[in-house]
């Protein structure tokens, strides 16, 4: 194939990339600046979106368009041969998005900065590592390419790996990482805890005394901000306007601030403005902006870097692409218009459309919400250490702190509970945290910049996000261990992602040096088809996830029967079915139907789990519910779940059995477990049918089905018995069975138990 056709595909594969590393960067990135708006519900979440993609459209519109990054930031362009450059930018976009797809898959937030320099150093070190390991013809003749080009001094000096890379950058990425951390959880804490005391959580007592202050103080913060941090690459602001801003900045404070607390005085008093909430979203427009403006390198400045790669190729179409040098890339190329309002476009749809972004917020909104509740990792033992400590050092200092201050400060941290807001609605935090949250992130992130120090705009935002639920008691001792656990988790992540992007991109770029171009299509097409199948996957989660809460939040005190009703209903149609296909399973020993019952089974404990988990929030909400009604509901879905369990157990220990190919179940073990599933299905049914028509008076003949059933059961472990002494059956066959029997008499336990509390709620919601 023609050398200039195959290069155009690659252009044309990174165009590709670049379009969904656009996709999986914004879904991981939104969290920065839609967390607060969407975890206070500032507004709608379409008004947010819409807020947020205007700043991310300033954003690119203001930005310069330089990519220096990709192009020289971590690795010598001058050292690569242009087929080399071509291979390392296709596989660092191929890493970037398999590692930040694996992040939002898992809904966790990461550094996309921190992604891109690590999958450019390992792309660069695998590339490097390759081109020293060639023959010493192809060496001399590289060294020559080398000194021609001015870029050794003569053929003799000694080429090494640190020669082609640029480790400064790399270095400093990883000390902004573990300065921004720190520094952004203490002034988040720190911050919070004083506009907490100042405003309490009863704020709107306050905001009227108070609120065009803290506005001034927040509006002077986000718009030197936008100057510093959201504009500065802007190509309308001319060098000594950037100069002027930088030297100027107290000044520009000042004046801020005395103009936004006379004008939000004064609109307060005029409209009734809710000063709270612009602020909430004008520091979300700030934030989006700056990150468009600013992050749009990550994700397309490698296939930018690729392009221009590509036009000193076609300027050279005599030399070899791999005689041909790269540096051309050194210099400053700024990207056309077009290429940056496509990828603004591509931007706003995905902040708007992806399930994705939405696992990544609420991971960080649920580490930070008010509220205890589900918790989604597991405490370990630094956390529990980290808590019990806390505790001890709070009371040692309420000894010696004196009283009157103590009550003082508790009052301003008495929670406070709107009236007839309905628990769905409640935001996961108040609009006070959320402006904390975004003026200190603001104010850290144009500091940083200032003095050019490197940092990540998603580390400072979580992290002050952590610091201010620490400070307002959201990380009280019914949650605290499991959301350190959280923050450790996620931190551990970022760590994780520079060595996961660094291997990756490594791996990749060795494959491909080794393996040609074929190899970069088929890896691509895979990539392509890990995407797909992570999205279907990922949304049917989000669906199935979405649909659960429905059951929870949307009971009411009108269709609370009918809810219950159903559930119990469906869950009973699932057992009896899955009971039979179990045996069916068993006898024909089919591994693949005992798994797709076991995924039926396990779908079905999750979500009975989870409304059981919540049933305080169904009771919470039905005021007019009695004690006894709730105590009855209570009862039916523990009822509900161990039978659940029971089924459970039963197909597991099925499914272990034929899976670990022991010997199958006798022929007379089978008979009786299918006549067994006759007097199971028979009292499952009847309490299915009582349930579904209301009607209870079949209890006599329920209970003498469920006796017919437990006779059996006796009977057949005693067959179970002799056939141990005859010594018919294995050890592996005696365990299976009387577990199976053991599992059937828990259902016909359970189900009369459940027929009866079903029988009392409904009594008495009547």
């Amino acid at each position: 194939m023609d050398t200039f056709y195959i290069y155009a595909g690659l252009i044309g594969l990174l165009i590709l990339l670049a379009a969904f590393d656009l996709i999986v960067g914004v879904s991981n990135d939104a969290v920065n600046f839609l967390n607060s708006a969407v975890g206070s519900k500032v507004s709608s979440f379409k008004i947010i979106i819409v807020t947020a993609a205007i700043g991310l459209f300033f954003g690119v519109l203001f930005s310069s368009g330089m990519m220096e990054v990709a192009r020289k930031g971590i690795f010598h362009p001058q050292m690569f041969y242009f087929s080399e450059i071509m291979v390392i930018f296709v596989s660092v976009m191929l890493s970037d998005i398999i590692l930040l797809d694996i992040f939002n898959t898992f809904g966790m937030p990461t550094s996309t900065t921190v992604s891109i320099v690590f999958d450019l150093l390992g792309a660069a070190v695998g590339m490097s590592i390759y081109k020293l390991s060639v023959s010493p013809e192809a060496m001399h003749s590289f060294k020559e390419y080398l000194v021609s080009g001015h870029i050794i001094s003569n053929i003799n000096q000694k080429i090494n790996l640190g020669s082609f890379i640029n480790s400064e950058k790399a270095l400093a990425i990883i000390s902004g990482i573990l300065i921004s951390v720190a520094v952004a959880f203490v002034a988040g804490a720190i911050i919070q805890y004083i506009v907490r005391i100042v405003f309490s959580f009863n704020y709107k007592s306050r905001i009227k005394w108070f609120g065009s202050l803290w506005g001034g103080i927040s509006f002077s913060t986000i718009t030197y901000f936008i100057l510093l941090k959201g504009a500065s690459h802007a190509t309308f602001i001319s060098p000594d306007t950037r100069i002027w801003i930088a030297g100027h900045s107290g000044l520009i404070m000042l004046y801020s601030f005395l103009g936004w607390t006379i004008l939000l005085q004064f609109l307060n008093w005029i409209f009734n403005l809710n000063i709270l909430k612009t602020i909430v979203l004008g520091g979300t427009f700030a934030l989006a902006m700056a990150w468009g403006g600013n992050d749009l390198v990550n994700f397309i400045g490698v296939p930018i870097a690729g392009y221009d790669a590509f036009l000193i190729f076609l300027k050279h179409p005599h030399i070899s692409p791999d005689a041909l040098g790269m540096i051309g890339l050194n210099g400053k190329v700024p990207t056309p218009v077009s290429f940056l309002l496509v990828a603004g476009v591509i931007m706003v749809f995905t902040l708007y459309l992806s399930k994705k972004a939405k696992s990544v917020i609420k991971t960080s909104v649920d580490l930070s919400r008010q509220d205890t509740g589900d918790e989604r990792f597991k405490p370990f033992m630094v956390s529990k250490l980290l808590v019990r400590s806390s505790i001890n050092i709070s009371k040692s200092l309420n000894k010696i702190t004196p009283v009157f201050l103590t009550n003082a400060i508790e009052r301003q941290f008495t929670p406070y509970n709107e009236k007839d807001v309905p628990k769905s609605d409640v935001p996961a935090f108040d609009l006070v945290r959320a402006s904390v949250t975004l003026v200190v992130s603001s104010v850290l992130i144009a500091f940083a910049t200032s003095l050019r120090l490197p940092l990540s705009t998603t580390y400072v935002t979580f992290m002050v996000a952590m610091g201010a639920s620490l400070s307002d008691r959201a990380w009280n001792r019914e949650s605290a261990v499991y959301r350190i656990s959280g923050v450790f988790s996620v931190i551990g992540g970022w760590f994780l992602t520079a060595l996961t992007a660094f291997t990756i991109a490594f791996i990749l770029v060795t494959v491909f040096a080794h393996l040609g171009f074929i190899s970069i299509f088929v890896v691509s097409l895979l990539v392509f088809y890990v995407m797909y199948r992570t999205s279907v996957s990922h949304g049917k989660k989000v669906d199935r996830t979405n649909e659960i809460d429905q059951e929870v939040y949307g009971v009411t005190e009108e269709n609370v029967s009918e809810r219950f009703l159903t559930l119990v209903a469906g869950n009973l149609k699932k057992v009896i079915r899955e009971y039979r296909h179990t045996i069916d399973g068993l006898e024909n020993e089919k591994v693949k139907s005992l798994r797709k019952v076991k995924k039926e089974i396990d779908e079905m404990a999750v979500r009975t789990k989870y409304i059981k988990d919540h049933i305080n929030i169904v009771i919470e909400r039905l005021d007019e519910m009695t004690i006894d009604s709730g105590s009855f509901l209570v009862q039916a879905m523990d009822y509900m779940r161990e039978m659940v369990h029971s089924i459970s157990f039963f197909s597991g220990a099925a499914l272990v059995h034929v899976d670990n190919n022991h010997k199958p179940l006798v022929p007379e073990q089978i008979e009786e477990l299918k006549h067994l599933a006759m007097h199971i299905e028979t009292v499952l049914k009847i309490t299915l049918t009582s349930i579904v028509k209301a009607d209870y008076s079949s209890q006599e003949k329920l209970l003498e089905e469920q006796a017919k059933g437990l006779k059996h059961i006796s009977v057949y472990r005693k067959n179970q018995i002799q056939r141990i002494k005859k010594k018919e059956v294995g050890t592996r066959n005696s365990i299976l069975f009387l577990n199976l029997l053991d599992e059937s008499k828990n259902l016909l336990l359970q189900a009369i138990n459940l027929f009866k509390a079903q029988r009392d709620f409904v009594n008495n919601t009547k």
